[in-house]
């Protein structure tokens, strides 16, 4: 960008927002579009900090718009691909986020720039830890070495239900949760929540610390654990170990506390006897007028961000909330709606829905089993359909919500085959296999059975190793009479640049290799994970989050 506001002030960002025109690749300058005009400068930053270290930023007031510029293109990726489903809000007014197709911002001798240099100079000083985290993996572990990965979590003014599903939903999204426990002591509901990372651990603390997960209620007060890691015996309502499916279900307990289900139930009846002839949905609706800050997962009829409380009763089933003055779209009630879960406005797709729609693929290069191979880096991949008359798009069906949701945080945004590839929620629940006799060109193939899941065993490292897209590979299950060179030439053959290659100093079967480009090192894995090196040893690829 040069040294004035000409170029971005010129309308190029503002064009890629008419929908006709493809998006920009990733870039770790962000465009930002409908901000209020009296917002701050910390509040722009304020979005991106869970995501990494802020390095820049510019707003042109009278444009309604903002640069905000990330310290690495991956934590810019990260940032859009969770704001895609989930609008942010500054002031309670919608901001939408997108690349710019500039690559760094040059602000030096930009007039009205003291205020920005100067928030971002204030917010370096109070999260210097976020400073030294972000854009700069290889030092992460130095600097977390004694930080635990789990996280004590307090729920204070707990008015709407708040579950494992709920905590895990808003967790997730700073990265790969490992095991939730939730009790109540000293009446006070709290968790345990323990992350494959302390980096990640670090992120949500700074991001959530202080924020009420619904409308002026449900406040998140969280601190470091002195645990290192949970010891969970039941996957139930109350705990859960996402890496240890075969654990039994215990005895259980419900999910709402009985005097919270009886205090619902008391102002329910409240409402409705003052209000006889208000439809059910109305009354569900009073809930969530609650006065004060906005939530994490805050109504969509309410105007803020986030995901809308299911919270209602059986006979409210389907009904709206639009004939209410003021409300803005529909009540989302669940007959299961006590219990919290969540739908996300916007998404498009379905909420839990296990099938991804992936979209802008290279349709001479991709094949199923090329996104099978891709896609299972974080989740058990179960049916593929590439689409018969459109194959730049494809269906994927994870064995969960949960790795659907991982797998489209870590992929959507990047490069396959010279493609940006989307990968959003899909409004099929499954991928149907082709009815006999029908035509299919061997588009659609089911992997339920493949012996290449990653995460089939219970209690399996895999679950801890799952790092997004980086230009360096890490490989495993190589024999001893394979050669560095004969490894470097593998991936040469494949096409990659290899800059750099090491083998682990203590187990020779392990080795790290460096490629010229994150594009690079996404085609090599999909072209070589479980490739056949002889001696019945194939070749596992993955994501590393180390640099040679």
């Amino acid at each position: 960008m040069n040294n004035s506001t000409s170029a971005p002030a010129n309308g190029n960002d503002n064009k890629k927002f008419k929908g006709d025109r493809p998006p920009c690749s990733p870039s770790r300058v962000l465009h930002l579009r409908k901000i209020p005009n009296d917002v701050t400068e910390a509040e722009v930053i304020s979005l991106g900090l869970p995501f990494g270290r802020v390095t820049n930023l510019l707003i042109l007031k009278g444009k309604s718009q903002a640069f905000l510029e990330m310290a690495s293109e991956e934590a810019a990726v990260t940032m859009v691909n969770y704001y895609t489903p989930v609008t942010p809000h500054l002031r309670s007014q919608p901001v939408y986020i997108q690349y710019s197709n500039h690559r760094e911002l040059k602000t030096d001798n930009l007039p009205n720039q003291a205020r920005a240099q100067a928030a971002l100079q204030a917010i370096s000083a109070a999260q210097p830890g976020s400073l030294a985290l972000s854009g700069a993996p290889t030092n992460e572990g130095t600097v977390l070495s004694g930080q635990s990965p789990v996280l004590r979590i307090i729920i204070e003014n707990l008015f709407y239900p708040v579950t494992l599903e709920v905590l895990h939903q808003i967790f997730s999204k700073f990265g790969t949760v490992l095991k939730i426990i939730t009790f109540t002591k000293n009446n006070q509901f709290q968790a345990l929540l323990q992350y494959a990372d302390p980096v990640n651990a670090h992120y949500a603390r700074m991001a959530l610390d202080g924020q009420n997960i619904y409308n002026a209620c449900c406040t998140l007060r969280i601190d470091f654990s002195k645990l290192t890691s949970l010891n969970v015996k039941y996957n139930n309502d109350k705990s859960r170990d996402f890496t240890r499916l075969d654990l039994p279900t215990g005895d259980g307990q419900p999910s709402l506390e009985p005097p919270m289900a009886a205090a619902f139930e008391i102002e329910y009846l409240h409402i409705m006897k003052k209000h006889p002839l208000w439809p059910s949905s109305s009354v569900a609706f009073l809930f969530s007028l609650a006065q004060g800050a906005p939530g994490i997962i805050s109504s969509p009829y309410a105007g803020a961000a986030g995901f809308g409380p299911a919270i209602g009763f059986p006979q409210a089933t389907g009904l709206s909330v639009s004939a209410v003055p003021g409300a803005l779209g529909p009540l989302a009630i669940a007959s299961s709606a006590v219990t919290g879960r969540m739908t996300i406005p916007g998404a498009g797709g379905i909420p839990g829905n296990s099938v991804l729609l992936v979209t802008n693929l290279n349709p001479d290069l991709i094949t199923p089993h090329g996104l099978f191979i891709l896609f299972g880096v974080y989740g058990d991949v179960h049916r593929v359909k590439i689409m018969f008359n459109k194959k730049e798009n494809a269906l994927v069906q994870m064995a969960d919500a949960n790795q659907a949701q991982l797998a489209m945080n870590h992929l959507s945004g990047q490069r396959l085959y010279g493609k940006v590839l989307r990968a959003t929620l899909s409004k099929h629940q499954a991928v149907q296999l082709p009815r006999e006799g029908q035509e299919d060109q061997g588009l659609t193939k089911d992997f339920s059975n493949s012996p290449l899941h990653r995460f089939k065993k219970p209690g399996s490292k895999n679950f801890q190793n799952i790092f997004p897209p980086s230009a360096t590979l890490h490989l495993s299950n190589i024999p001893p009479s394979v050669t560095v060179d004969d490894l470097k030439n593998l991936f040469t053959d494949a096409g990659c640049s290899v800059k750099a290659f090491k083998f682990f100093q203590k187990d020779r079967k392990m080795a790290l290799i460096q490629l010229g480009s994150v594009e690079e090192a996404i085609q090599a894995l999909v072209e070589l994970h479980n490739h056949d090196l002889g001696e019945n040893h194939h070749l596992r690829v993955s994501f590393s989050k180390s640099t040679i």
